[in-house]
């Protein structure tokens, strides 16, 4: 059987990471400028970079599960 360059557990820790940094990113942005709203134009970046960050990890976690 081969030996991965990166090993599984690294990528679920980064996965979760990421899960975990897209949340705590958007709490503490919604906090601090007490912007909730995410149909606001102005807070569409924010938005974005948190989707990114939550679609990866959650992707991340869904391709190492499927890993043998």
């Amino acid at each position: 059987m081969e030996e991965n360059a990166f090993p599984k557990k690294a990528k679920v820790a980064l996965s979760l990471l990421l899960i975990i940094g897209a949340l705590v990113f958007y709490i503490s942005w919604g906090i601090l400028y007490d912007s909730w709203n995410i149909f606001d134009p102005t807070n569409m970046g924010v938005y974005a970079i948190f989707v990114m960050m939550l679609a990866f990890g959650v992707l991340g976690l869904l391709l190492t599960s499927r890993q043998k």
